[in-house]
């Protein structure tokens, strides 16, 4: 049986990062120790951030791997990084990261997922103010 898309041991709270990389790297390595990718999938989650920037808006970035990057994905999973005090983010304030790994195309149904949650503020306001892990997973359960 598959492993959850995301479980308490995906998440991160009250982290405090100095920058973007540290953010990109730190929501990377959740998704490498929890079994979902490759190392080398960090870098190529750093190269995709090269290209076009992951912020969403709403105090939001999702860091995700470039196309070429699926053969380093061994189960679709999710990271997610709370950042109450923010991380600059190449001029923008990011305070909720949540990492991506989908295999095949699974990615597109966990993107359109994590949007519809992210596109209501209050959602990320509770996300940001999640005094614990599982009251954070329960703000992303949908996801599962």
């Amino acid at each position: 049986m598959a492993k959850p898309i995301l479980q308490e041991e995906n998440i991160k709270i009250n982290a405090s990062l100095k920058d973007k990389e540290e953010a990109i790297r730190e929501t990377g390595r959740i998704l490498v120790e929890q079994g979902y990718v490759e190392e080398a999938y960090i870098d190529a989650m750093l190269e995709r951030e090269e290209m076009t920037s992951t912020y969403m808006g709403n105090y939001v970035a999702i860091p995700h791997g470039t196309e070429e990057a699926k053969a380093h994905i061994k189960e679709s999973g999710l990271s997610v990084v709370q950042v109450p005090e923010g991380v600059d983010f190449g001029g923008s304030t990011v305070k909720v990261l949540i990492g991506i790994a989908g295999k095949e195309n699974e990615h597109l149904e966990i993107l359109q997922k994590i949007a519809l949650i992210c596109s209501e503020e209050e959602n990320i306001t509770k996300m940001v103010q999640a005094p614990d892990k599982s009251s954070l997973l329960a703000q992303l359960n949908e996801v599962n």
